[in-house]
């Protein structure tokens, strides 16, 4: 049974974490670090959690855990690492962007190995710290890779992407209140949103001279889960596309082609992520859907874990899409 500590546990992916490892058959929780709610019990965050946790809140970090992971906000996660040391044997994995580009992999005499494990589970398996993919770039590469793999990529790519107001972190804000986000949705940061640099890195990873990548995120009235549907000029058929498309997410732990359309709920609560495709004159839409606090954060940061530790891929993540 290894130890894991969780810093910045009071907010959604702190919490999502804490309910996965609460139930996890190989790891259990050492701590929480929180300086706003230290002393206090984590149910006065995540009250949900009420008769499955008596775990209190703590200002302090055990260094010698088996395993970090950071719950921090963006650029905050070099902070700590400068300002607080952990064993050499501790694994960290950083559910930030802080590290995630290559050319800042790495902090403080550690080298973070990007953590999509449909792109680099070999990597990942010999890894001591995870640079944990963004919710947007999970569900986006998902849809991308196996184009990319077959260097089918050549043509402009556009990316309409939907997501739910916890994307936007527990903190309200003027777009996450409930009386402008119901009933309403807006796009943001058209073109230029911060999870383009890692999706490049990733696909040219594959294929040289990718086409532009022109992504559009939106605003849902809903709270959890991102829908994205990309298209991109191909020649083949439908057929070579499923097959393609098939073949490469053959061994995935979680990601499935499905063979009819999909929707949010069939994925929203499991860390899962679908993937459809249709094929129209020239053109192929490529849909994804992946629940944004789960694949897209705390799940995926748990596969990882389970990957550097050499756990089942699945440890602690069989979960129950909340279809109806």
């Amino acid at each position: 049974m290894i130890k894991a500590g969780i810093i910045g546990g009071s907010g959604y992916t702190g919490g999502e974490l804490i309910r996965i490892l609460l139930h996890h058959p190989q790891a259990e929780i050492d701590f929480v670090y929180s300086t706003t709610r230290a002393g206090k019990k984590v149910t006065t965050a995540h009250p949900d959690l009420l008769g499955q946790s008596e775990i209190e809140f703590t200002g302090s970090i055990n260094p010698d855990v088996d395993v970090v992971f950071l719950c921090l906000g963006h650029g905050n996660s070099t902070k700590f690492l400068n300002e607080n040391d952990f064993s050499k044997a501790t694994k960290i994995i950083d559910l930030s962007n802080d590290f995630r580009l290559k050319e800042d992999a790495v902090c403080n005499g550690r080298t973070f190995v990007y953590g999509l494990p449909e792109l680099r589970k070999s990597e990942i398996q010999n890894a001591d710290n995870i640079a944990n993919p963004g919710c947007f770039a999970t569900t986006i590469q998902l849809a991308l890779l196996p184009l990319a793999k077959a260097g089918k990529l050549d043509n402009p790519i556009h990316v309409n992407a939907i997501t739910g107001s916890t994307g936007a972190g527990v903190s309200p804000s003027a777009t996450s209140h409930f009386s402008w986000r119901n009933n309403n949705v807006s796009w943001y940061k058209p073109f230029t949103h911060q999870h383009l640099g890692e999706i490049g890195e990733s696909l040219g990873s594959l294929q040289q001279n990718v086409g532009e990548l022109f992504f559009l995120p939106n605003r849902g009235n809903f709270p959890r889960g991102i829908l994205a549907t990309a298209y991109t000029h191909y020649e083949g058929s439908e057929a070579d596309a499923i097959s393609l498309y098939k073949d490469f997410y053959a061994d995935a732990a979680f990601t499935h082609v499905a063979d009819e359309p999909i929707n949010l709920k069939q994925v929203v609560n499991t860390n899962q992520c679908h993937v459809h495709l249709h094929k129209h004159n020239d053109t192929l839409l490529i849909t994804s859907a992946a629940d944004n606090l789960l694949k897209g954060a705390s799940g995926q940061a748990v596969q990882n874990m389970n990957l550097m530790f050499g756990f089942e891929e699945s440890a602690g993540l069989r979960l129950k899409a909340g279809v109806f």
